[in-house]
């Protein structure tokens, strides 16, 4: 059997096949409660947030997806979210903390919305308010990164207290594309780039960037694995004092 290359793997994170996040929240919880708006400008249909149950122990959901059609995909920019988006992330994950309740994070975005309106609304500020947050969060905090994983779009939600990828999914600073254009002017060089950037979950393992390689999950119904894997990760993560938590999720960053 060939080994599946660096390009593979990102065009499979990219397959239009792969879960949905709508999809696999149906999967993990049993009552999921939709929330809705930043409480400042809008409501980002990329980012679906909200209250939940696993395995009976209440958690908070936020996630970045993609649309499953062209219409939705519009409307979720391709799964980018814009700052409302980033706004909406974070008010989730304050009352989270309020509620004393894990905050779980799937992401699915290629990047955050590069559009000259986001930039004008305060995307960098967004983003970084997201990553402060999720850092000095008082709760225990799992990020899954579903397919997609793509710059600081992903890692606002990505700094968790672990990190895991499904087994075809990537996690990069930016687009093989992208970095075959910076670096050498030609994105027709992106499976040269992607073998150097080490963006495939066995490589980010290897070198302590993420956790755990979880199969991956194609539909609802092949869920109750990884549901059980976040509720054991979830009690392991709820037993240890809140300041050895947060210190430790701290000392994580810090490292890399």
């Amino acid at each position: 059997m060939s080994k599946t290359t660096a390009y593979e793997q990102v065009q499979a994170a990219r397959a239009a096949n792969k879960i949905s996040i709508q999809m696999l929240i149906d999967g993990l919880t049993e009552d999921f409660f939709d929330c809705h708006g930043d409480r400042q400008r809008a409501d980002d249909p990329a980012v679906i947030a909200g209250l939940a149950t696993i395995a009976d122990r209440p958690v908070t959901i936020i996630g970045i997806q993609k649309g499953q059609t062209l219409a939705e995909n519009q409307a979720r920019h391709f799964g980018c979210a814009t700052p409302s988006g980033y706004r909406k992330a974070l008010r989730l994950m304050q009352q989270a903390e309020q509620l004393r309740q894990p905050v779980v994070t799937l992401i699915n975005t290629p990047g955050a919305y590069p559009g000259v309106d986001a930039e004008y609304q305060g995307q960098g500020r967004a983003i970084a308010d997201c990553l402060l947050a999720g850092l000095q969060l008082k709760v225990p905090f799992l990020s899954l990164i579903v397919g997609e994983g793509g710059s600081g779009g992903a890692l606002a939600l990505a700094c968790g207290d672990q990190v895991w990828m499904l087994a075809n999914s990537t996690y990069s600073v930016l687009s093989p594309e992208g970095y075959a254009t910076i670096l050498w002017k030609q994105s027709q060089r992106a499976a040269e780039a992607a073998e150097k950037m080490r963006l495939t979950p066995t490589e980010l393992l290897a070198d302590g960037v993420i956790d755990r390689i979880i199969p991956e999950v194609a539909t609802a119904a092949d869920c109750q694995p990884l549901k059980a894997a976040i509720d054991e990760a979830l009690t392991a993560l709820t037993a240890k004092p809140v300041t050895e938590l947060v210190a430790q999720r701290q000392a994580r960053y810090r490292q890399f």
